[in-house]
C-alpha cells in the first residue's frame, strides 16, 4: 500500500512539474508576443526587407519579400551577380550564376531553410500546430543579461534554443545545428538593436556564428503593407 502511494506521488508531482513549466512557458512565450506586437504582426500580409551582409570585408546588398501565407523570395548581390532564392508556399528554387544560370529545385536542407524563412510570424508562434514542441529550460545568464533558455523540437527532431530577455522578452540569441554541404555544424546567432516598425519590434542587426567564420546582417528598411504579385515567388 505505501509503496502504491509512493508511486501515485511520483506520478502527481511528475504531472504537476510539467503543468508549472506548461504555465511558465506559456507566460514567457506571451510576454514576448506582447513585446513585440505579435498581433499587429498577424494583421500584416506582407513584408519586404533590405539589408546588407558583411562578411570578410565585403557587404553584400540584400533585400527579402514575403508575403502570406508561406511565400518568400531572397535576392543577394554577390560581386555583380545575383544570387535568388524562392519558396512559393509548396515548391522552392534557386539561381546561383556560379553554379547555372538557370533555376534550380530546392530540395533538403536547402529547402528546410526557405520554408522556414517564409514564415513570418516565426518558429514559436503557434508552435504546437507546426508539430513542434517546447520546453522552458529555466533562466540562464548570457552575456551578463538572464534570459529564458527554451528548447524548441520540430517535427523531424530538429533541436533549437531560443534566448529571450528576462527584462524587455526579446529574442537575444538563437542557437541550433543544421546541416552545411552534408555535415552538421553549430550556428549562433545574436539578435540586437530592436527598433519599431509599424507597432512591430524588430531586431535591426544578426550576428551570425559558424565554423565557416561570423557575418553580421544589418537591417535597412522594413515595410509591412507592400503589394507583391504571386508570380515573383514562381519559377521562371
Amino acid at each position: 500500500m505505501k509503496k502504491t502511494i509512493s508511486a501515485f506521488l511520483v506520478i502527481l508531482l511528475f504531472v504537476a512539474a510539467n503543468h508549472t513549466q506548461a504555465q511558465n512557458l506559456d507566460e514567457v512565450l506571451n510576454k514576448h508576443f506582447k513585446a513585440i506586437g505579435q498581433e499587429k504582426l498577424l494583421e500584416k500580409q506582407t513584408y519586404f526587407v533590405t539589408a546588407k551582409i558583411e562578411q570578410m570585408g565585403m557587404e553584400l546588398p540584400m533585400e527579402m519579400k514575403m508575403k502570406r501565407p508561406n511565400k518568400f523570395r531572397m535576392e543577394m548581390e554577390m560581386q555583380g551577380q545575383k544570387m535568388i532564392q524562392v519558396y512559393n508556399g509548396e515548391k522552392g528554387w534557386m539561381v546561383a550564376p556560379w553554379i547555372s544560370p538557370e533555376p534550380q529545385d530546392l530540395s533538403g536542407p536547402q529547402l528546410d531553410q526557405a520554408m522556414e524563412q517564409a514564415n513570418i510570424d516565426g518558429e514559436l508562434y503557434n508552435y504546437k500546430e507546426k508539430g513542434t514542441t517546447a520546453s522552458l529550460l529555466g533562466k540562464v545568464n548570457v552575456d551578463g543579461s538572464p534570459m529564458y533558455n527554451i528548447k524548441l523540437t520540430d517535427k523531424d527532431g530538429n533541436v533549437k534554443n531560443y534566448f529571450i530577455d528576462a527584462d524587455n522578452y526579446f529574442i537575444r540569441k538563437v542557437k541550433a545545428k543544421i546541416n552545411a554541404q552534408g555535415q552538421e555544424v553549430e550556428v549562433e546567432q545574436n539578435m540586437s538593436d530592436y527598433k519599431e516598425f509599424d507597432g512591430i519590434f524588430m531586431p535591426t542587426k544578426i550576428e551570425s556564428k559558424s565554423p565557416m567564420g561570423t557575418a553580421n546582417i544589418i537591417f535597412g528598411d522594413i515595410v509591412f503593407g507592400e503589394k507583391f504579385d504571386d508570380s515573383i515567388f514562381e519559377k521562371p
